[in-house]
């Protein structure tokens, strides 16, 4: 019985979370910054802050070879 009432408030508590449904902005902004990053050839990765924008919650991080940079 506390189980499933627990259940119950996580699945309330999550469905006030995600706010409407469909696409956000906030969705749009950090599936079009995945996208960049992918892009670049990296992996999106947070960096600790909430703030309600995706271009401060996460960060680009790309690994691989160094290359060099004809100047």
């Amino acid at each position: 019985m506390r189980t499933s009432l627990a259940l119950i408030a996580l699945l309330t508590l999550s469905a006030c979370a995600t706010g409407t449904v469909g696409d956000s902005q906030y969705q749009r902004e950090l599936t079009a910054l995945e996208q960049s990053c992918r892009d670049r050839g990296g992996v999106l990765v947070s960096t600790g802050a909430i703030t309600g924008h995706p271009g401060t919650e996460f960060a680009c991080h790309i690994s691989g070879p160094a290359t060099r940079i004809d100047r």
